[in-house]
Parts: structure tokens; C-alpha cells; sequence
């Protein structure tokens, strides 16, 4: 899997309500035409549901 940059995953993210769930995140980041690599990310997010975008960004980048 490639890496994924930070403000890709903002830009797909863009609009978000939180607290949510990754269902939801997914979703958003395909309506906002993320990349294939950026949706499967958030698809992959360990956690169901997310408090934030601080939550998503360790997620996904620490881990």
C-alpha cells in the first residue's frame, strides 16, 4: 500500500461531522472523489467509531 498524504486524506474528509463511524468516513471520502488509496485507508481505520480528525490522523499516520 502507498503512502498517503495528510492533506489528501483532509481534503476527503472534508465536511466530516464528528463523532462518526468509519462507514461514514468512507462514504464521504468516495462522494468527495477521494483516491481508491485514500478510501481504502479510511476503510481500513482500525476504530468504528472515530472522536475526531486528531483520531483519524494517528490512525492512519502513527499508527
Amino acid at each position: 500500500m502507498s503512502d498517503v498524504n495528510p492533506i489528501e486524506v483532509q481534503r476527503a474528509l472534508k465536511g466530516a461531522s464528528y463523532p462518526t463511524d468509519r462507514q461514514t468516513l468512507t462514504d464521504l471520502a468516495k462522494k468527495n472523489k477521494a483516491s481508491d488509496n485514500v478510501v481504502d485507508r479510511i476503510s481500513h481505520m482500525k476504530t468504528d467509531r472515530i472522536e475526531g480528525p486528531d483520531q483519524v490522523e494517528k490512525e492512519m499516520f502513527r499508527g
